[in-house]
This record gives structure tokens, sequence and C-alpha cells, in this order.
């Protein structure tokens, strides 16, 4: 068969190719004859062939669109191509390949068949170096290529660290609380970041606690070939770094969101530095089960200002009109109760949880329950939940009167009413959790939510809501009101980079996001009953079955709301920040962005960063590059020995981002880590780039 190509005009040239193919002047247009077709750097193409009888695309590979997809007579397809929908996380294919399948059926009906077109689209080139001069490699190999070496070399770097050893702990630990850029502690020893190292030197050589302060030496890596085998990169080097704290309870492995947010070098941070700071959380929610073993000694009870605000109505034949699940009206008791047949896990419970769940053993309530079970984020700190009742069981429903109440009884408003009997919070609440809301339209519904959430901020209380799950762009109330904190969900991806969760609203008063999870993916690598664990939130729970408490994966933003809710609490007890508006602040200021740079819908300010918020030391300084497309995808090149990278994407905008993980999460380069950005395009006009070297310096 003899083929040709030709392009459109010059000012067409990147956009489109167009592919003619003429079939044998033996039998032209009987049958419709595959052929190999290439679209290069250019994203669309033009197919054509001669052909008289009928014709149907069946099948498609998923980065590629046709148009028409059927017809009758000559064949004319325009090929786009998606790029984006197929380039692997690795991003190290240089090409995308596929096969477009053509049905025909000759004019006279007596010969049919399907054309085969294998079709190629080249990927666009990102290269460049992340800097790690300061920081020596390790390279294990991801495939069985033996590297070529070029040499091994001990050279002086330019240093930007210094390394002081004290003369007693007691005079270390002093200095970690006076100097700046500390980026690691072990026993006498403190690593610190400086711009100026024979100015720091000098300085710290002149101090008497001082015993030696020396300038931090590095040793390169072994360099190898562009032709070597692709590696993962870990730094090591003579930082001496605090250890992670990883809890032992049974269950706390698969709490991969508190991973994911670096809390293991937070946890470490208690243990060093006081959270003395009392702090109330006010969960509105299904209530709890005050029976739950770890939620002992961690919740506010009747008497104590917990609260359940829900009616019991009778109709005028007094039969039950409304029963919210526990019999009776409002009351000090919210406990989550049992109704005939209820099979879910209490809501406000698994809520509660993620906040507030205890540390260590307990007595087992039951031959094969657990005696330690899952963790909470507050770890030691002295965070107390207080529990109020506003959504029904088994269903979880609340009216928004009720729900506006008790934000104003739980920001200790005084004399709230409720049934008729006046109310008022001995415990006010720092920060209010609602992992709840609705998809308001109405101004006078919408001012009722809102104005008790200005009532609650105006008393100095933070109101942390869910942002939705429609998966939509329609404001979600409470979480749209003017000072509340609007919390997406983002799930684990196939990177270190987490994304945005399918089912997130987005919407422009998202404020911040956290893990929610996805039920639908299995990330996180764990197991649950002998099966791939789903990327959920795993927490506390009630079997009302069997009436014992229970563990349970749960996803959502009412997963993610009680991790900002959390945080924020960490934030006052510690003493970062004074105020509940401080901690909002502060949790904006050191997120981590994803998607588009800057504020969006889908993810707010960015992920928040609990090890960068708190300001806890550093676990870990292995360093690690990610892309990021402005809808939150992200891709994650190897770094070779040297912190080369050699990327293949689709067309786009995209954030460069190299950095340290300090916090051990996996993610680099975030908010308060040694980090460098670069923002760049590629396509049909630009096929090749290459960033230059990316330096790693420290943000604030």
């Amino acid at each position: 068969m003899k083929m040709f190509s030709f392009r459109g005009p010059v000012a067409a040239a990147f956009l489109s190719a167009v592919l003619v193919a003429c079939p044998q002047p033996s039998s032209p247009g009987d049958a419709l004859e595959g052929q190999a077709i290439t679209l290069g750097y250019d994203l669309d193409l033009t197919l054509q062939q001669e052909f008289t009888g009928s014709w149907t695309v069946s099948s498609l590979p998923d980065w590629l669109s046709a148009a028409p997809t059927s017809g009758t007579g000559p064949l004319k397809l325009v090929l786009h191509a998606k790029r984006s929908a197929s380039v692997l996380t690795a991003a190290a294919q240089a090409a995308l390949t596929g096969t477009v399948r053509v049905q025909w059926r000759s004019s006279d009906d007596k010969q049919t068949g399907e054309a085969a077109f294998p079709v190629q689209a080249d990927l666009y080139r990102l290269q460049g170096q992340v800097d790690v001069s300061g920081t020596a490699l390790v390279a294990s190999d991801l495939s069985a290529v033996t590297p070529m070496l070029r040499g091994l070399s001990v050279v002086p770097a330019t240093p930007s660290r210094v390394i002081v050893t004290y003369r007693s702990a007691a005079a270390r630990t002093s200095a970690m609380q006076q100097e700046q850029g500390v980026r690691s502690a072990a026993g006498q020893t403190l690593t610190l970041a400086t711009n100026d190292v024979a100015a720091t030197l000098a300085r710290l050589r002149q101090q008497p606690g001082v015993q030696s302060a020396v300038p931090d030496a590095v040793m390169s890596a072994l360099d190898m070939s562009q032709t070597s085998a692709s590696v993962t990169s870990t730094a090591t080097g003579t930082q001496a770094l605090a250890a992670p704290l990883n809890p032992t309870d049974e269950y706390a492995a698969s709490q991969w969101a508190y991973r994911l947010l670096g809390y293991p070098a937070v946890w470490r941070d208690m243990q060093q530095t006081p959270y003395t700071h009392a702090v109330t959380v006010a969960v509105l929610d299904t209530g709890v089960r005050y029976d739950h073993p770890d939620l002992k000694g961690k919740l506010y009870g009747p008497g104590d200002g917990a609260l359940d605000v829900l009616s019991y109505t009778l109709n005028g034949q007094g039969t039950v009109a409304y029963n919210n699940g526990d019999g009776d009206g409002p009351d000090t008791d919210p406990t989550d109760p049992a109704t005939p047949g209820r099979s879910d896990i209490s809501h406000g419970t698994h809520v509660t949880g993620i906040i507030a769940a205890n540390w260590g053993s307990f007595a087992p309530p039951c031959a094969t329950c657990s005696g330690s079970g899952v963790v909470g984020a507050s770890y030691t700190a002295p965070i107390k939940v207080l529990p109020i009742r506003v959504l029904d069981a088994p269903g979880g429903n609340g009216s928004e009167s009720d729900i506006a109440v008790a934000v104003r009884y739980a920001a200790g408003e005084p004399d709230v009413v409720v049934g008729g009997k006046s109310y008022t919070n001995p415990h006010p609440a720092q920060i209010i959790n609602l992992s709840l809301g609705a998809s308001l339209t109405d101004a006078t519904q919408i001012a009722v939510m809102c104005d008790a959430v200005a009532e609650a901020t105006r008393r100095g209380a933070l109101v942390v809501a869910a942002a939705g799950n429609n998966g939509g762009t329609r404001p979600v109330y409470p979480a749209a009101c003017p000072g509340a904190v609007s919390v997406a969900s983002v799930s684990l991806s196939d990177s270190a980079v987490p994304m945005h969760a399918f089912y997130s609203d987005q919407y422009a008063q998202v404020a911040l996001s956290a893990p929610g999870g996805n039920p639908y993916a299995t990330y996180n690598g764990g197991k649950f009953n002998g099966q791939p664990m789903p990327d959920e939130i795993l927490s506390t729970g009630w079997n009302y079955t069997d009436n014992l408490p229970s563990y349970a994966l749960e996803a959502g933003t009412s997963q993610a709301a009680p991790q900002v809710t959390a945080l924020a609490a960490l934030l006052l007890s510690k003493g970062v920040v004074a105020t509940p508006a401080a901690a909002l602040e502060r949790m904006t200021q050191t997120a981590s962005d994803l998607g588009a740079a800057g504020r969006d819908p889908e993810f707010g300010a960015g992920l928040i960063n609990p090890a960068a918020a708190l300001g806890a030391a550093a676990v870990g300084s292995s360093v690690g590059l990610s892309v990021q497309d402005t809808l939150g995808r992200s891709y994650a090149p190897a770094l070779d020995a040297v912190g080369r990278f050699d990327a293949y994407l689709p067309d786009g905008t995209f954030r460069v981002v190299a950095g340290q993980d300090t916090n051990g999460n996996g993610f680099a380069g975030e908010t308060g880590e040694p980090r460098s950005e670069r923002s760049v395009s590629v396509g049909p006009a630009l096929t090749t780039l290459n960033v230059g070297t990316l330096s790693l310096t420290t943000t604030p």
C-alpha cells in the first residue's frame, strides 16, 4: 500500500497533521486497510482513506478521541490526543502507543472487516537537576541493569550547614530554642542551616557551651552514566535527625493519613516539647459512644456540657411523629443510640476518634476485641472533645435550626434554649467541628446557619466544616459561610503527592484540604481482613449488631474536617498561637500548595502540614521531585545519583517542585522544607525544556 503524509499551513503546523492513504488501484474503495500513523508532537491528526462503504470506529486508546465515529464513504477521522489521560506517574516513557480500530462494510454488503491503525504520539521532554550538594545520595536500582560508573570522588562542596557539638545536653536543648535554622538534633549535636557559614562558625565558637563547630562536609554520590538504570534516591549525610515516633497500637499502622501528614514528627515533638494548654473541641454530629474504651477520658460527659439537642415529638393522636433514635427529647446525654436493625458505625464516634482516640492498651471488651485499637492525632496533648448530638439515628440527619443552636451553644453563648430548657456551656469550645452540611440555595436559610457561625466566630471559636461529597461546584453550608473553614478531601495517588478526592466539592470558599480517602483505591498498601485495604480513614466506631466497640473505615470530607480541627487544637495546646483565628492563619501559611499555584477551589490554600505548622524537628532528609499540573495530577520522575531527572510529560503547565522530606511523609518540598519550585509549560510549541539546576532553600 502506498502511503504518504503532508502538513497543513505553517500557522497550524504545531496543531495538526493530515495523513492520507490511497488504496490499491485494483480495488479502489472496496476495503479499509490498516496503516501505522504517528502524531509526533502534534495535538491533532486527520486520517483519510478512500472508501465507498460504511465504517464505524470500534475502539480507541484512552488517550485519543476521534470525530466523527462513524460514516459512509471516504474515511475521514480527526484524531485528538489527550496525553494526560495515560502518562504514567514515573513519566519515563517517551511516547504513547495504541491502536485505532475501524469496522467496515463494503457498499455492496458483500465484505466486512476491521482495519487496525497503530498510532503513536510523542511526549514532551522535561530535563533538569536537583542540586544535592550538602546531601549525599545513596541510589538503589529499580531494574536489573548494572550502573556504568564514571568514578568516585570526595569533593569539598560549598557548605550551607554547620555541625555544632555542645558540652552538655542542657546546652543543646537551650540552643534548640534559640538558634534559627535547626535542621536536626541528636545527643549533644545540632545541625544548623545558614546563609553565612564563616560568620556562623565564628559566632558559635565564642559560646562557652559549644565544644566544637565545623562546616558540614559532603561526599559526592556515584555518578552514573545516562544509560544506567533508573534509580530512586535517599539522602544520607552527617546530620543528626530526631527519630519519628510511630504508635504501636494494633491498628495504628493502617492509619495512613497520619503518616501522610507527617504526624510521626509531630508526636516526637510532643515528647520533647510540652503541649500544656488545655483545649476544648466540640464535635457536632450523631453523638458518641461513651463506652468505647479508645475514647475513655477524652470526652466531656452528661452534666459537664455534653448535650443532645434533638427533639422527640408526638402527633395529635399521641403516636410518635418523630423519633430521633434515643426515644426522648433534648437532654445532656449525647450518646449515639442503638436502634432496631442499625448497621452503621456511629459517624460521630468515628469523627471523634480521628481527633482524640487514646494511645496504648486497655482491657479488651470481649474475647476477640482489640486491646489497643487505633490512635488519634492529639496523643498526649490535653485536648478534650465536647460531644453535641445534632444528627439523628440511624439516618444521620438533622435540622438546620438544631445545628445552628448547637453551634451557638458550643461557642459559649449563654442561656441557649432547647426544648424549653436553658443551657449554658461550661466549657466553651475553641474549635467546633461540623462534619455535616447541605447545598442550601435559599438566602434566608443560609443566613440562619451563617449567623450562627458568625456568632461563634465573634466569641473566638474556629468553625471547621466539611466541604461536601457531591463532587460538584455548588457551595455546601455551613462550610461556605463567611468565617467557616471549608475543608476539602484529598486521597492517596500512585505518587508521593496526594490528589483531590473525586467526590470532594470544589468552590471558592474551600479553605484547606486534609485526607478524606477514597473507597475505590488501595494505594496505602495495607491489608484489611486479609484483603487490600481501601484508602479510607480508619478510626473508632461501634458495632450495633453485637453492641460492641469497633474500628471502621470511612471516606469523605467528614473525615477530612477533623484532621484540620485536630491540628488547630494542637497549635493552641502547644502555644504556637494564642487564638483560634491565629491557628487558621498558621495552618493556611504552612499548607502545602497542590494543583494550580496559589489558592484554588479544589484544595484551598493546600494540604495541611502539621509538622511545619507546629515547628516539629526534622525526622528525615530524603530528596524528591514532583511535577504537578493545574488539576492536581502529579508525576514523580526518578532522580539519578547526582540529582538529574529526565521526564516525559503531556502538554500543559506544571509546577516542578524539588525538595527534602524532613517530616518523613514521603512528600518532599512542602512548606518549611528545603525546596525549589519552577513553573513550566510544554507542548507542541515547546517540545523539550531543560529547567536547569534547582537549588534547595528553606521556606519559612
